[in-house]
């Protein structure tokens, strides 16, 4: 009998899921809304009638062995939602508990990085590894951190948060509370800032200075590079520099493997990949230097966020 996991991933706009075997093939995916709720028990009461629905176009005889949770502040140890910001549901909110209502199943729940970072283990080009960090470049920067083949989650749960360690004193003011964060730099509205900063002092021969900041994205600054556009490429390599040096600093930490850049900015490929390796390699210990490898996700042509979700539950029956 074929066995199922399903996945979720709740965002703070949409919620995707799908049913995912051990193969990593997600099967009757669906997207269902998250911010039309205002409490968190009709939103469940809605998207499970959507996984019902969703899982009559399975055919074959299977078996639904888990559910994986993949949220914004997920909690790994409480199967707990905290004080999410881009999320309607205020306070603690038991998820893994009130999904036990609906599913008497095993319920896994973390935050979207460490899921993404369980995805690339188990289904992409982390598979193997021990030692390996994710970074999810969307519009914040999050991380999941690996140590000898186990997420790093601290004693709160909430460990591996590298977009909220300060890159400049008093700079940018995050959505965290905090200024100075990584994600206010690296990341897609990060790299726009930095344009639009580089405009101010000197926009000469750039054609970027023809948008304004709610129409320029970091799609439009990675065409503008291809072009030559000497403040996208500028941004681009002040972007890299920042990121680079921050992850010289977690390489002294914890020695991974490799370290896997995934979302939106990463697809800037070149333009992204190549500062931020020069200027970790510039700024890492000597004892690791050319040791560790900045690669690509290979989760970006999937559902890598519901895959990864559904890795929660793989790697727990397998312990």
């Amino acid at each position: 009998m074929k066995e199922y996991v399903i996945g979720i991933d709740i965002g703070g706009t949409f919620t995707k899921s799908g049913f995912v075997d051990r193969d990593g093939n997600c099967y009757a995916e669906s997207v269902s809304p998250t911010d039309t709720f205002d409490n968190v028990e009709d939103y469940l009461e809605n998207l499970v009638k959507e996984l019902k629905n969703a899982e009559k176009q399975i055919e074959e005889p299977y078996k639904i062995v888990g559910v994986g949770i993949g949220a914004p502040n997920g909690n790994y140890h409480n199967g707990t939602i905290e004080n999410a910001t881009n999320l309607k549901w205020r306070g603690v909110i038991p998820l893994a508990e009130l999904v036990n209502k609906h599913y008497n199943l095993p319920v896994k729940l973390t935050n979207d990085a460490n899921a993404a970072a369980l995805g690339e283990m188990v289904y992409g080009g982390a598979e193997g590894m021990k030692d390996f960090i994710m970074i999810t470049l969307g519009t914040g920067l999050g991380s999941g951190i690996v140590v000898n083949g186990d997420l790093v989650y601290g004693h709160d749960g909430f460990a591996g948060e590298l977009g909220h360690v300060n890159v400049v004193e008093n700079g940018r003011k995050c959505g965290c509370g905090n200024l100075g964060c990584l994600e206010t730099y690296v990341s897609a509205p990060g790299i726009k800032r930095t344009v639009f900063e580089l405009l101010a002092s000197d926009s000469n021969g750039s054609d970027l200075v023809n948008y304004s900041f709610s129409e320029l994205d970091s799609e439009m600054i990675y065409n503008a590079a291809v072009k030559n556009d000497p403040v996208a490429l500028k941004a681009f390599d002040i972007t890299g520099k920042i990121l680079g040096k921050k992850l010289a600093d977690s390489v002294a930490h914890t020695s991974p493997e490799a370290v896997f850049l995934f979302g939106g900015l990463s697809k800037s490929g070149d333009y992204i990949f190549k500062p931020t390796k020069k200027y970790m390699e510039e700024s890492v210990m000597g004892t690791f230097k050319n040791k560790v490898k900045i690669l690509p996700s290979q989760l970006t042509d999937k559902n890598a966020a519901v895959m990864g979700a559904s890795a929660l539950i793989w790697k727990e029956l397998d312990k």
